[in-house]
């Protein structure tokens, strides 16, 4: 039987497999984009009553540094058993101008990209159980 695809967090991604979008806030009174929607406690300088629209952001953005992690993170965070060291890519927003980190996405390694490139934001499987694979964003090349 099949597994269900669902978000390792529910409300911070769409899972539209074909166009796959972060969800976050907009302050509309400062321009200002929030990833992931905890605003809790930050807001923009001058800005603290501000409210707040969900927005889908950017899908497609330029590597702007990346990363890869040769040791395990402390719990609660998953990671493959046995270990494998894994790449993070920060990469900034075509529209938004932020920076988001994610890994890259299997079968990408750090060899297929160079800072300044086009990436794209995917689907990827964080862990699975007996009946749900849990999907995060991770990065490609958008050439791939």
């Amino acid at each position: 039987m099949a597994k269900t695809r669902v978000p390792a967090i529910e409300g911070w991604l769409t899972m539209d497999e074909d166009n796959p979008q972060l969800l976050g806030y907009l302050d509309e009174s400062s321009g200002t984009y929030f990833f992931p929607k905890d605003v809790s406690i930050s807001h923009a300088p001058g800005h603290a009553d501000a409210e707040f629209k969900e927005v889908a952001l950017s899908n497609r953005g330029t590597l702007w540094s990346y990363t890869t992690n040769h040791y395990k993170p402390p719990e609660p965070a998953i990671s493959k058993d046995p270990f494998e060291p894994y790449t993070v890519a920060a990469v900034e927003l075509n529209d938004e101008r932020m920076v988001v980190l994610g890994q890259l996405a299997d079968g990408v390694s750090p060899d297929d990209i160079e800072v300044g490139m086009e990436m794209q934001l995917v689907l990827g499987t964080l862990y699975e159980d007996d009946e749900h694979e849990y999907m995060v964003w991770k990065w490609k090349p958008a050439s791939q």
